[in-house]
């Protein structure tokens, strides 16, 4: 009989723990629910509303707000390409309380993206970093700072497929002068961008693993921007003329530009013996239809609702205390990060209706 007593007692006082342990955990919930705003607000701080790719994102991302009633607010702020405009925005969502950033960053160097993460983690505010790749030593040691990253070595990497192919299939149109190296013109996108500098080393880099040779007639900083590539390309082309075997943008707003230049001596407008390929980044509309015209070589995709949906669907696991990758089929690529996949398209490719994953 005593044994039964004690063991009842033990019962009885587990159960009043366990029930005690739950009216905690879900007062808990309740209150880091409730300090949300509904919908929750989303600041979005975006490097350049005039990037095309970047507008797309945005354009995406207001879609997901029209389709998701009541379930999230976004907020748009313009970089203006200016990381001091930046950081301003920064504090002024902090200050207003925002529920998550979402931060397409200006400027990619350790002291911007610490200083961001300091600041938002202060507060307890989850952010996403995207469409960037983080300096190699950050150190992300809260579950409240993730990644949606871009392999710009795979960019880079299927924008020298796209002229290996062109090579092997048709070399002597392309090789002009029969010296079997391809002269080319490399347009960055900026001086210090890890994106830019990973573009531009392995698209070349590929070439020459594919047995091409290469020599790179000039490189201009065009800084993501189309109009300084069409002045650069329409000064090149007075130097070097059908020189010109290749362009290489490391994104497509600069290879618009260089086609544009291109199309006022008369190349790139449908004839095969007056035709420089010109290859870029991003798969926006003005470079798709360009492509499917044979005016430029191919582009590297990564779509931007793609992008917007990770956006989505990882920051309000982040706002609402949820696993990152709670109710998606994301992976890690390392931890923190899941990385959205690029595409290559050519006509080729347009042609057999595929988008082709590296």
């Amino acid at each position: 009989m005593k044994l039964f007593k004690r063991t009842t007692l033990i019962m009885i006082i587990l159960a009043i723990i366990t029930t005690l342990i739950c009216n905690i955990q879900s007062n808990f919930y309740i209150s880091s629910i409730s300090a949300i705003a509904n919908p929750p607000k989303v600041g979005v701080l975006l490097f350049n509303f005039n990037d095309p790719y970047i507008s797309l994102v945005k354009q995406s991302l207001e879609n997901i707000e029209k389709e998701n009633p009541n379930k999230v607010k976004f907020y748009f702020f313009d970089g203006k390409d200016n990381q001091a405009i930046q950081n301003a925005d920064v504090d002024n969502f902090i200050a207003s309380n925002i529920d998550l950033l979402l931060v397409n960053l200006v400027n990619t160097n350790q002291i911007t993206v610490s200083d961001i993460i300091s600041k938002s983690s202060s507060k307890n505010i989850p952010q996403i970093f995207f469409n960037i790749q983080l300096p190699i030593d950050t150190k992300i040691s809260t579950n409240k700072v993730f990644v949606i990253a871009t392999n710009s070595k795979v960019s880079g990497i299927m924008q020298g497929n796209i002229l290996v192919d062109l090579w092997n299939k048709n070399k002597n149109a392309i090789d002009k002068n029969n010296d079997n190296v391809l002269q080319y013109i490399m347009l960055q996108g900026k001086t210090n961008n890890k994106t830019a500098i990973n573009r531009t080393i392995y698209s070349i880099s590929t070439l020459n693993d594919n047995g091409i040779k290469t020599q790179e007639l000039a490189l201009k900083v065009c800084n993501w921007e189309q109009d300084c590539a069409k002045n650069a390309i329409s000064s090149l082309f007075l130097k070097y003329g059908s020189n010109i075997e290749a362009i290489i943008a490391n994104n497509d707003a600069m290879a618009i530009g260089a086609i544009e230049a291109l199309q006022a001596y008369g190349y790139n407008k449908g004839d095969k013996t007056k035709t420089i390929p010109v290859v870029g980044v991003d798969a926006i509309p003005e470079a798709l239809e360009l492509v499917s015209k044979g005016f430029m070589a191919g582009t590297v995709i990564q779509y931007p609702k793609d992008l917007a949906n990770a956006l989505y669907s990882v920051g309000l696991n982040l706002v609402y205390n949820r696993d990152p990758l709670y109710g998606t089929d994301y992976k890690l690529t390392k931890e923190g990060t899941i990385e959205i996949p690029y595409y290559k398209y050519t006509e080729w490719y347009k042609l057999k209706a595929k988008y082709i994953k590296f």
